[in-house]
């Protein structure tokens, strides 16, 4: 728990009171829930309900407490990929997280979760490229 004191605990984050299940200990809400009553400046939680949590291991709400690797900015693809693929590479993660976002994260200033990260890998496939590429650098950070 002392490991997450320092952590910024995003704002409405949904926590879990039960400190009695068996996944409490690993579980992000539950951690939350406990550094957020030790809390002094907050005095309201956003607590998800008792009936949809459930006890025994296999909450759909359950989020593992161990870091994830994020991915940050992908600008070395477009130098492997073909100008009609990179076009229609573009197009497809515009459509997907609109403009701004697209170039946000392209450039690194915006994380790429794991499900981000495949969405854009699988999105390579799909335009014709069979290179292996990997993103310009990864960070482990919670994935709360």
């Amino acid at each position: 728990m002392q490991k997450y004191k320092d952590e910024i605990i995003p704002s409405r984050y949904a926590v879990c009171q039960f400190t009695d299940c068996p996944m409490a200990k690993s579980c992000l809400r539950q951690i939350a829930y406990q550094l957020l009553l030790d809390n002094e400046d907050e005095n309201c939680l956003l607590l998800l309900k008792p009936r949809f949590c459930s006890k025994d291991g296999n909450c759909s709400y359950y989020r593992d407490c161990n870091p994830v690797l994020f991915a940050k900015g992908f600008t070395n693809f477009q130098k492997k990929m073909y100008p009609s693929q990179y076009q229609l590479f573009m197009m497809r993660l515009k459509g997907k997280f609109g403009r701004n976002s697209y170039f946000m994260r392209r450039r690194g200033e915006s994380l790429l979760s794991p499900e981000e990260q495949k969405f854009i890998l699988d999105t390579l496939k799909q335009v014709g490229v069979t290179e292996d590429m990997t993103f310009d650098a990864y960070v482990e950070k919670i994935y709360w």
